[in-house]
């Protein structure tokens, strides 16, 4: 029976490690490709290859989710909303990989 449980748990823990990946690849398409213009032609981000260099540097930057969320919906400076063309899901997974791939570790 325990052996059972172990082998259930390592399971389970597995995906969430799938589930979390999925969500980063989610996110980084949505940065890459899906947004319309894309965010690599403004913002420098070295998990994404880009080197962007008319908005904030956000390797350097390292916003909050909250800040990258009211960003992108409502746009700021130069940039423009994408609350017309990207679904809150879309936003939301934008704004969990830029936190993700620009935290500091710990």
């Amino acid at each position: 029976m325990r052996k059972t449980v172990a082998v259930l748990s390592a399971g389970l823990l597995g995906f969430g490690c799938l589930a979390e990946a999925s969500e980063t690849d989610t996110g980084k398409q949505v940065f890459v490709q899906e947004a319309q213009p894309s965010c690599t032609i403004c913002h420098a981000l070295s998990d994404a290859g880009s080197e962007g260099a008319i908005g904030p540097d956000l390797d350097e930057l390292k916003p909050t989710r909250d800040q990258v969320i009211n960003a992108v919906t409502s746009g700021v400076g130069v940039m423009p909303a994408f609350a017309d063309s990207l679904s809150s899901e879309q936003i939301q997974a934008v704004a969990d990989y830029i936190v993700k791939v620009t935290a500091s570790p710990e």
